[in-house]
Protein backbone atom coordinates (compact mmCIF):
# COMPACT_ATOMS: atom_id res chain seq x y z
CA UNK A 1 0.00 0.00 0.00
CA UNK A 2 1.20 3.27 -0.92
CA UNK A 3 2.83 5.74 2.10
CA UNK A 4 -0.10 8.37 1.55
CA UNK A 5 -2.38 5.66 2.24
CA UNK A 6 -0.36 4.91 5.42
CA UNK A 7 -0.62 8.25 6.50
CA UNK A 8 -4.02 8.86 5.99
CA UNK A 9 -4.67 5.74 7.97
CA UNK A 10 -3.02 6.73 11.05
CA UNK A 11 -3.87 10.19 11.34
CA UNK A 12 -7.78 8.65 10.71
CA UNK A 13 -7.27 6.01 12.96
CA UNK A 14 -5.46 7.01 16.17
CA UNK A 15 -6.72 5.34 19.19
CA UNK A 16 -6.07 8.96 21.22
CA UNK A 17 -8.78 10.88 21.88
CA UNK A 18 -8.24 14.18 19.51
CA UNK A 19 -10.21 16.86 17.62
CA UNK A 20 -9.36 14.69 14.82
CA UNK A 21 -10.76 11.31 15.52
CA UNK A 22 -14.05 13.10 16.61
CA UNK A 23 -14.28 14.94 13.39
CA UNK A 24 -13.79 11.93 11.30
CA UNK A 25 -16.85 10.11 13.55
CA UNK A 26 -18.90 12.83 13.26
CA UNK A 27 -18.55 12.62 9.53
CA UNK A 28 -19.36 9.18 8.98
CA UNK A 29 -21.81 9.57 10.94
CA UNK A 30 -23.88 12.60 9.01
CA UNK A 31 -22.71 10.26 6.09
CA UNK A 32 -24.14 7.37 7.18
CA UNK A 33 -27.61 9.50 8.30
CA UNK A 34 -27.90 10.94 5.00
CA UNK A 35 -27.49 7.64 3.06
CA UNK A 36 -29.91 5.86 5.60
CA UNK A 37 -32.25 8.46 4.96
CA UNK A 38 -32.31 8.89 1.16
CA UNK A 39 -32.76 4.71 1.18
CA UNK A 40 -35.61 4.95 3.34
CA UNK A 41 -36.82 7.60 1.52
CA UNK A 42 -37.13 5.75 -1.83
CA UNK A 43 -38.06 2.46 -0.30
CA UNK A 44 -41.54 4.63 1.50
CA UNK A 45 -42.15 6.26 -1.88
CA UNK A 46 -42.01 3.22 -3.45
CA UNK A 47 -43.87 1.22 -1.01
CA UNK A 48 -46.87 4.04 -1.04
CA UNK A 49 -46.88 4.41 -5.05
CA UNK A 50 -46.77 0.35 -5.17
CA UNK A 51 -49.48 -0.69 -2.46
CA UNK A 52 -52.35 2.22 -3.69
CA UNK A 53 -51.81 1.54 -6.92
CA UNK A 54 -52.28 -1.81 -6.70
CA UNK A 55 -55.58 -1.55 -4.47
CA UNK A 56 -57.08 0.33 -7.52
CA UNK A 57 -55.39 -1.88 -9.75
CA UNK A 58 -57.21 -4.92 -8.00
CA UNK A 59 -60.68 -3.34 -7.97
CA UNK A 60 -60.80 -2.03 -11.24
CA UNK A 61 -57.93 -3.61 -13.24
CA UNK A 62 -55.54 -1.80 -15.69
CA UNK A 63 -57.62 -0.81 -18.28
CA UNK A 64 -61.39 -0.10 -18.63
CA UNK A 65 -63.19 -0.80 -21.94
CA UNK A 66 -66.90 0.68 -22.74
CA UNK A 67 -68.81 2.39 -25.03
CA UNK A 68 -67.56 5.49 -26.44
CA UNK A 69 -71.20 7.05 -25.82
CA UNK A 70 -71.68 5.24 -21.87
CA UNK A 71 -74.45 3.25 -23.19
CA UNK A 72 -74.02 -1.34 -22.26
CA UNK A 73 -72.06 -3.52 -24.34
CA UNK A 74 -73.50 -6.47 -25.57
CA UNK A 75 -71.87 -9.60 -23.60
CA UNK A 76 -72.40 -11.38 -27.03
CA UNK A 77 -69.76 -9.66 -28.88
CA UNK A 78 -66.38 -11.52 -28.68
CA UNK A 79 -63.89 -9.87 -25.96
CA UNK A 80 -61.24 -12.15 -27.36
CA UNK A 81 -60.63 -9.42 -30.16
CA UNK A 82 -58.62 -7.70 -27.33
CA UNK A 83 -56.31 -10.67 -26.18
CA UNK A 84 -52.94 -10.09 -26.44
CA UNK A 85 -49.97 -11.57 -24.61
CA UNK A 86 -49.42 -8.42 -21.82
CA UNK A 87 -53.21 -9.20 -21.04
CA UNK A 88 -53.53 -11.89 -18.25
CA UNK A 89 -57.31 -11.67 -17.80
CA UNK A 90 -60.67 -9.61 -19.45
CA UNK A 91 -63.49 -9.48 -17.12
CA UNK A 92 -67.21 -8.30 -17.88
CA UNK A 93 -68.95 -5.83 -15.46
CA UNK A 94 -71.91 -3.72 -14.79
CA UNK A 95 -72.43 -1.05 -12.17
CA UNK A 96 -75.50 -0.74 -10.45
CA UNK A 97 -77.03 2.17 -7.83
CA UNK A 98 -78.81 0.57 -5.49
CA UNK A 99 -80.20 0.43 -1.68
CA UNK A 100 -78.95 -2.26 0.81
CA UNK A 101 -81.30 -3.07 3.78
CA UNK A 102 -80.41 -4.90 6.78
CA UNK A 103 -83.51 -5.07 9.54
CA UNK A 104 -84.54 -1.05 10.24
CA UNK A 105 -81.24 0.30 8.50
CA UNK A 106 -80.54 1.05 5.18
CA UNK A 107 -77.07 2.28 2.89
CA UNK A 108 -77.02 3.54 -0.86
CA UNK A 109 -74.50 1.22 -3.01
CA UNK A 110 -73.25 0.60 -5.89
CA UNK A 111 -73.71 -2.76 -7.35
CA UNK A 112 -70.65 -4.02 -8.89
CA UNK A 113 -71.51 -7.01 -10.94
CA UNK A 114 -68.75 -9.64 -12.16
CA UNK A 115 -68.75 -13.15 -13.09
CA UNK A 116 -68.75 -15.64 -10.25
CA UNK A 117 -65.41 -17.37 -11.44
CA UNK A 118 -63.56 -13.53 -11.10
CA UNK A 119 -60.80 -13.42 -8.32
CA UNK A 120 -62.30 -10.84 -5.04
CA UNK A 121 -60.71 -7.98 -5.10
CA UNK A 122 -58.83 -7.85 -1.12
CA UNK A 123 -61.47 -10.40 0.13
CA UNK A 124 -60.30 -10.34 4.13
CA UNK A 125 -63.33 -12.34 5.55
CA UNK A 126 -65.52 -15.44 4.12
CA UNK A 127 -65.30 -17.04 0.62
CA UNK A 128 -66.21 -16.18 -3.03
CA UNK A 129 -68.63 -16.87 -5.06
CA UNK A 130 -69.65 -20.16 -5.59
CA UNK A 131 -69.67 -20.97 -9.23
CA UNK A 132 -71.95 -23.77 -8.28
CA UNK A 133 -74.75 -21.83 -7.21
CA UNK A 134 -77.64 -21.70 -9.69
CA UNK A 135 -79.83 -19.48 -7.60
CA UNK A 136 -77.21 -16.77 -7.31
CA UNK A 137 -77.91 -15.19 -3.76
CA UNK A 138 -74.37 -14.35 -2.30
CA UNK A 139 -73.24 -10.96 -1.92
CA UNK A 140 -69.70 -9.79 -0.52
CA UNK A 141 -70.09 -6.34 1.22
CA UNK A 142 -67.08 -4.17 2.62
CA UNK A 143 -66.00 -3.88 6.17
CA UNK A 144 -66.78 -0.32 6.56
CA UNK A 145 -70.62 -1.14 5.49
CA UNK A 146 -70.81 -4.47 7.89
CA UNK A 147 -69.48 -2.14 10.66
CA UNK A 148 -71.67 0.76 10.23
CA UNK A 149 -75.24 -1.60 9.59
CA UNK A 150 -73.93 -4.12 12.10
CA UNK A 151 -74.00 -7.20 9.68
CA UNK A 152 -72.31 -10.02 10.69
CA UNK A 153 -71.18 -12.64 7.81
CA UNK A 154 -73.28 -15.27 6.78
CA UNK A 155 -76.57 -12.96 7.41
CA UNK A 156 -79.15 -11.98 5.17
CA UNK A 157 -79.50 -9.01 3.29
CA UNK A 158 -82.37 -6.89 0.54
CA UNK A 159 -81.23 -5.27 -2.34
CA UNK A 160 -83.78 -2.83 -3.81
CA UNK A 161 -82.87 -1.31 -7.49
CA UNK A 162 -84.78 0.37 -9.92
CA UNK A 163 -85.59 -1.84 -13.72
CA UNK A 164 -87.57 0.43 -15.99
CA UNK A 165 -88.99 2.55 -13.48
CA UNK A 166 -90.27 -0.66 -11.02
CA UNK A 167 -88.64 -1.32 -7.58
CA UNK A 168 -87.21 -4.62 -7.87
CA UNK A 169 -85.60 -6.43 -4.72
CA UNK A 170 -83.59 -10.06 -4.13
CA UNK A 171 -82.91 -11.61 -1.05
CA UNK A 172 -78.79 -12.07 -0.55
CA UNK A 173 -76.43 -13.93 1.33
CA UNK A 174 -73.56 -12.16 2.66
CA UNK A 175 -70.63 -14.75 2.20
CA UNK A 176 -67.69 -12.38 2.72
CA UNK A 177 -65.86 -8.69 3.35
CA UNK A 178 -63.44 -6.84 1.29
CA UNK A 179 -61.26 -4.07 2.02
CA UNK A 180 -59.47 -2.01 -0.06
CA UNK A 181 -58.77 1.02 2.78
CA UNK A 182 -59.82 3.70 0.26
CA UNK A 183 -62.66 5.06 1.69
CA UNK A 184 -64.60 6.16 -2.15
CA UNK A 185 -64.73 2.40 -1.98
CA UNK A 186 -65.42 0.86 0.97
CA UNK A 187 -68.44 3.02 1.80
CA UNK A 188 -70.47 2.46 -1.39
CA UNK A 189 -69.38 -1.00 -3.39
CA UNK A 190 -70.84 -4.27 -3.01
CA UNK A 191 -69.97 -7.48 -4.83
CA UNK A 192 -72.50 -9.11 -6.87
CA UNK A 193 -72.72 -12.10 -9.47
CA UNK A 194 -73.14 -10.49 -12.74
CA UNK A 195 -75.95 -13.13 -13.39
CA UNK A 196 -77.74 -11.39 -10.32
CA UNK A 197 -77.72 -8.44 -11.41
CA UNK A 198 -78.73 -9.11 -14.95
CA UNK A 199 -81.31 -10.82 -13.76
CA UNK A 200 -82.58 -8.10 -11.91
CA UNK A 201 -82.51 -5.89 -14.17
CA UNK A 202 -84.40 -8.75 -16.80
CA UNK A 203 -81.45 -8.07 -18.98
CA UNK A 204 -78.61 -11.18 -19.69
CA UNK A 205 -76.78 -9.96 -22.90
CA UNK A 206 -76.10 -6.77 -21.67
CA UNK A 207 -73.04 -5.47 -19.68
CA UNK A 208 -71.31 -1.96 -19.02
CA UNK A 209 -68.11 -2.38 -20.17
CA UNK A 210 -65.17 -4.93 -19.48
CA UNK A 211 -62.10 -4.57 -17.02
CA UNK A 212 -58.52 -5.85 -18.17
CA UNK A 213 -55.60 -6.61 -16.17
CA UNK A 214 -52.12 -6.96 -17.55
CA UNK A 215 -49.04 -9.00 -16.51
CA UNK A 216 -46.67 -8.27 -14.63
CA UNK A 217 -44.75 -4.71 -15.52
CA UNK A 218 -46.74 -4.63 -18.45
CA UNK A 219 -46.45 -1.11 -19.76
CA UNK A 220 -50.57 0.40 -19.19
CA UNK A 221 -50.04 3.38 -21.89
CA UNK A 222 -48.48 1.20 -24.53
CA UNK A 223 -50.87 -1.84 -24.30
CA UNK A 224 -53.96 0.56 -24.24
CA UNK A 225 -52.71 2.15 -27.52
CA UNK A 226 -53.34 -1.27 -28.75
CA UNK A 227 -56.34 -2.34 -27.95
CA UNK A 228 -58.08 0.79 -29.52
CA UNK A 229 -56.31 0.12 -32.92
CA UNK A 230 -58.20 -3.71 -32.39
CA UNK A 231 -61.94 -2.80 -30.60
CA UNK A 232 -64.64 -1.70 -32.54
CA UNK A 233 -64.71 2.04 -33.65
CA UNK A 234 -67.90 2.36 -30.85
CA UNK A 235 -66.20 1.24 -28.06
CA UNK A 236 -63.30 2.83 -26.36
CA UNK A 237 -60.24 1.94 -23.87
CA UNK A 238 -59.08 4.15 -21.04
CA UNK A 239 -56.31 3.56 -18.31
CA UNK A 240 -58.35 3.58 -14.90
CA UNK A 241 -55.66 5.93 -13.54
CA UNK A 242 -57.71 8.58 -15.77
CA UNK A 243 -60.84 7.34 -14.11
CA UNK A 244 -59.32 8.50 -10.81
CA UNK A 245 -57.23 11.57 -11.01
CA UNK A 246 -57.45 12.17 -7.57
CA UNK A 247 -55.67 8.96 -6.01
CA UNK A 248 -52.79 9.34 -8.76
CA UNK A 249 -52.34 12.75 -8.88
CA UNK A 250 -51.58 12.10 -4.60
CA UNK A 251 -49.24 9.15 -5.82
CA UNK A 252 -47.55 11.48 -8.36
CA UNK A 253 -47.03 14.21 -5.93
CA UNK A 254 -45.02 11.77 -3.84
CA UNK A 255 -42.13 12.15 -6.59
CA UNK A 256 -41.72 15.80 -5.54
CA UNK A 257 -41.70 15.04 -2.28
CA UNK A 258 -39.09 12.61 -2.65
CA UNK A 259 -36.94 14.62 -5.03
CA UNK A 260 -37.04 17.52 -2.76
CA UNK A 261 -35.93 15.19 0.10
CA UNK A 262 -33.43 13.94 -1.73
CA UNK A 263 -32.08 17.36 -2.59
CA UNK A 264 -31.65 18.50 0.77
CA UNK A 265 -29.88 15.34 2.34
CA UNK A 266 -27.60 15.14 -0.39
CA UNK A 267 -26.62 19.06 -0.35
CA UNK A 268 -26.13 18.43 3.74
CA UNK A 269 -24.10 15.49 2.89
CA UNK A 270 -21.91 16.91 0.75
CA UNK A 271 -21.51 20.26 2.99
CA UNK A 272 -20.19 17.82 5.77
CA UNK A 273 -17.65 16.49 4.17
CA UNK A 274 -16.32 19.53 2.69
CA UNK A 275 -16.33 21.09 6.03
CA UNK A 276 -14.85 17.90 8.00
CA UNK A 277 -12.20 17.88 5.16
CA UNK A 278 -11.49 21.59 5.57
CA UNK A 279 -11.47 21.12 9.18
CA UNK A 280 -8.97 18.42 9.08
CA UNK A 281 -6.35 19.95 6.58
CA UNK A 282 -6.45 22.89 9.01
CA UNK A 283 -5.26 20.89 11.68
CA UNK A 284 -2.76 19.50 9.31
CA UNK A 285 -1.15 22.69 8.37
CA UNK A 286 1.72 21.75 10.15
CA UNK A 287 2.45 18.14 8.62
CA UNK A 288 1.45 19.78 5.08
CA UNK A 289 4.44 22.22 5.77
CA UNK A 290 6.49 19.22 7.05
CA UNK A 291 5.46 17.35 3.97
CA UNK A 292 6.23 20.01 1.52
CA UNK A 293 9.83 20.90 3.00
CA UNK A 294 10.60 17.72 2.95
CA UNK A 295 9.77 17.31 -0.77
CA UNK A 296 6.56 16.05 -0.52
CA UNK A 297 4.59 17.08 -3.81
CA UNK A 298 0.87 18.31 -3.68
CA UNK A 299 -0.32 16.01 -5.77
CA UNK A 300 1.21 13.34 -2.71
CA UNK A 301 -0.25 15.78 0.36
CA UNK A 302 -3.54 15.74 -1.49
CA UNK A 303 -3.45 12.29 -2.26
CA UNK A 304 -3.48 11.91 2.07
CA UNK A 305 -6.28 13.94 2.48
CA UNK A 306 -8.23 12.00 -1.02
CA UNK A 307 -7.76 8.88 1.27
CA UNK A 308 -8.91 10.01 4.66
CA UNK A 309 -11.66 11.41 2.89
CA UNK A 310 -12.38 8.04 1.15
CA UNK A 311 -12.60 6.43 4.52
CA UNK A 312 -14.92 8.77 6.26
CA UNK A 313 -17.08 8.41 2.43
CA UNK A 314 -17.19 4.82 2.18
CA UNK A 315 -17.39 3.66 6.00
CA UNK A 316 -20.33 6.19 6.41
CA UNK A 317 -22.25 4.72 3.39
CA UNK A 318 -21.68 1.35 3.97
CA UNK A 319 -22.82 2.06 7.72
CA UNK A 320 -25.87 4.09 6.15
CA UNK A 321 -26.88 1.41 3.70
CA UNK A 322 -26.83 -1.59 6.47
CA UNK A 323 -29.15 1.17 8.17
CA UNK A 324 -31.34 1.98 5.41
CA UNK A 325 -32.03 -1.77 4.47
CA UNK A 326 -32.18 -3.16 7.78
CA UNK A 327 -34.29 -0.82 8.79
CA UNK A 328 -36.80 -0.84 5.48
CA UNK A 329 -36.70 -4.45 5.69
CA UNK A 330 -37.67 -4.66 9.63
CA UNK A 331 -40.52 -2.38 8.96
CA UNK A 332 -41.76 -4.73 5.99
CA UNK A 333 -41.73 -7.97 7.80
CA UNK A 334 -43.12 -6.40 11.11
CA UNK A 335 -45.09 -3.16 10.15
CA UNK A 336 -44.12 -1.54 13.79
CA UNK A 337 -45.38 1.93 12.06
CA UNK A 338 -48.77 2.40 11.43
CA UNK A 339 -50.46 4.53 9.53
CA UNK A 340 -53.98 6.71 9.57
CA UNK A 341 -56.01 4.07 6.87
CA UNK A 342 -58.56 7.30 6.33
CA UNK A 343 -55.79 9.82 5.15
CA UNK A 344 -52.82 7.54 3.40
CA UNK A 345 -55.73 4.38 2.50
CA UNK A 346 -53.15 1.73 4.40
CA UNK A 347 -52.78 0.37 7.94
CA UNK A 348 -48.41 0.26 7.83
CA UNK A 349 -46.24 2.53 6.45
CA UNK A 350 -45.25 0.74 3.06
CA UNK A 351 -41.73 -0.69 1.80
CA UNK A 352 -40.14 -1.29 -1.08
CA UNK A 353 -36.80 -1.86 -1.47
CA UNK A 354 -35.82 -1.11 -4.87
CA UNK A 355 -31.99 -3.29 -5.15
CA UNK A 356 -31.21 -0.85 -8.52
CA UNK A 357 -32.03 2.04 -6.48
CA UNK A 358 -29.94 1.37 -3.46
CA UNK A 359 -27.30 0.70 -5.72
CA UNK A 360 -27.63 4.06 -7.62
CA UNK A 361 -27.78 5.73 -4.20
CA UNK A 362 -24.38 4.04 -2.68
CA UNK A 363 -22.34 4.81 -6.45
CA UNK A 364 -24.03 8.50 -6.70
CA UNK A 365 -23.56 9.45 -3.06
CA UNK A 366 -19.21 8.11 -3.67
CA UNK A 367 -19.03 9.71 -7.47
CA UNK A 368 -20.56 13.42 -5.60
CA UNK A 369 -18.70 13.02 -2.30
CA UNK A 370 -14.81 12.20 -4.30
CA UNK A 371 -16.10 15.34 -6.50
CA UNK A 372 -16.60 17.60 -3.54
CA UNK A 373 -13.62 16.07 -2.12
CA UNK A 374 -11.36 17.67 -4.70
CA UNK A 375 -12.31 21.43 -3.91
CA UNK A 376 -10.68 21.93 -0.40
CA UNK A 377 -7.73 19.54 -1.36
CA UNK A 378 -6.64 22.73 -4.08
CA UNK A 379 -5.94 24.48 -0.74
CA UNK A 380 -2.89 22.73 -0.43
CA UNK A 381 -1.09 24.57 -3.50
CA UNK A 382 -1.56 28.00 -1.46
CA UNK A 383 0.37 26.59 1.89
CA UNK A 384 3.99 28.02 1.48
CA UNK A 385 6.17 25.49 4.01
CA UNK A 386 7.96 28.36 6.05
CA UNK A 387 4.90 29.47 7.08
CA UNK A 388 3.11 26.33 7.45
CA UNK A 389 5.55 24.96 9.91
CA UNK A 390 5.26 27.94 12.25
CA UNK A 391 1.42 27.46 12.33
CA UNK A 392 -0.29 26.93 15.85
Amino acid sequence: MSTAFDIAKKISFQKEKTYTRFIVRLSIAATAISVAAIILTLAIVNGFQKSISNKVYQFWGDIRVGSVNGLPLELSEDPKIMQSDSIESITPFINQSAVLAYGQDIEGVVIKGMPASSKIPLLTKGQVFNVQDTNNNEIIISDEISNKLKIPLDSNIRVYLLNSGNIVQRKLKVIGFYHTGIEEYDRQYVLMNIKTVQKLLNNYTQIEGYTIHLKNEMPVEKVNEGLINKIPKNWVATPIKEYYPQIFDWINVQNVNKNVTITILLIIAIVNLLTCLFILMLERVNMIGTLASMGASHSFIRKIFLYQASFICWMGIGIGSFLGIGLALLQQKFNFIQLDESAYFIKYLPIHTNWMQVLLVIVSTAIISYISFLIPTLWIKKIAPAKAIKFD
